[in-house]
């Protein structure tokens, strides 16, 4: 990774109003020196269209690192589309805010793909791909691989097993209590794999409607407070702050949710209460893991999600570095994409 003085470190930030829907759209590209860039499309309400940028930015430096921890032959991007609070949209204003997101991909001529996130699906895709033939993960009837929440999850899966296992010494969430913060596609589908593992499962969402069975609920503000042994951050960005940190009464810390750290001195605040944190950027992999090797390297589904599932293994030498030299996680993947890309 290069530093940058002036403290810009993207290839190039794509800002514009669409011109069908009028709605702002921001395509963030970390980095293309391994390989053109990959990065969802996330759709979400922002206090104004400064902080979509300032998400997209983020994320897509996160997706940086977490091709290069995958190894993987791809850059980081992201698209955000910060709608403005209070509005909702019909059906035809956002077809056409999609086919405005495709103009902006194909404008960027190969250097970013893009693909799922939060708020978006299937026929947003389609929509995108009318556009632009750089989105990858389209609905297996239309000749792609499908979303990529399921193998998200088999990372995340991977990973608390492999958390756990360094913590608890078992791989085996049996008779374990989890948190899990968030219950969309993915957080979701890792609750209900927790549950059918035998451990006991408590969640929460900002969608108080969502509820998986046999998981207990509570709020999201309140589940942060729960004596439990792992919590799994599963919603949006920036939940560990120094201040929830601070109220968190459990031993480990792994799930999909990006940038999970508000600042990074939240890391060293979880090494001091002596609280395990898996990065997220290795936890949640397995999507983009999955779709560029079946959709770029001609991988099958089995040896694609072999790859997926050695997240785990990949958790086990971040953790196991960070304890051999005192060092946070975050630290200690830093040091992993350096040997890595050397």
């Amino acid at each position: 990774m290069t530093d940058h003085a002036d403290g810009f470190e993207h290839d190039e930030v794509l800002i514009r109003r669409g011109s069908r829907s009028e709605l702002p759209i921001v395509v963030a590209v970390h980095s293309t020196a391994a390989g053109p860039a990959v990065g969802g499309c996330r759709l979400w309400t922002y206090p104004d269209w400064r902080a979509g940028l300032a998400d997209a930015l983020d994320l897509s430096a996160a997706m940086t690192v977490k091709c290069a921890v995958a190894g993987l032959p791809r850059g980081g991007g992201k698209t955000v589309l910060p709608l403005p609070p209070g509005l909702r949209l019909d059906p035809d204003r956002r077809r056409a805010l999609f086919l405005d997101v495709g103009d902006a991909v194909e404008e960027l001529d190969g250097r970013y793909f893009i693909g799922e996130d939060v708020g978006t699906a299937g026929p947003d895709l389609l929509a995108m791909a009318e556009r632009t033939g750089r989105v990858m993960g389209l609905p297996v009837e239309h000749g792609g691989v499908g979303e990529p929440a399921a193998p998200t999850a088999a990372g995340v899966v991977a990973a608390i097993g492999a958390t756990c296992d360094v913590v608890f010494g078992t791989a085996d969430p049996a008779g374990l209590r989890f948190a899990v913060h968030g219950l969309g596609q993915v957080g979701g589908r890792v609750a209900r794999w927790l549950v059918e593992r035998g451990a006991v499962v408590t969640g929460a969402d900002v969608d108080p409607t969502r509820r998986v069975p046999g998981v207990a609920t509570t709020d999201p503000y309140s589940l942060l407070d729960l004596d439990t042994d792992v919590l799994v951050p599963a919603s949006l960005g920036h939940l560990l702050t120094r201040d929830v940190v601070s109220r968190l009464r459990c031993r480990a810390v792994v799930g999909p949710a990006n940038n999970q750290l508000a600042d990074p001195s939240v890391g060293e605040l979880l090494v001091e209460r002596g609280i395990t944190w898996a990065p997220d950027v290795v936890v949640n992999g397995g999507g983009a893991i999955y779709v560029v090797l079946r959709e770029t390297a001609g991988a099958g589904h089995e040896e694609a999600m072999a790859r997926v599932g050695a997240i785990g293994d990949t958790v086990r030498e971040v953790l196991g570095d960070a304890a051999r030299t005192g060092t946070t996680p975050s630290a200690a993947v830093s040091e992993l994409v350096r040997r890595r890309t050397a």
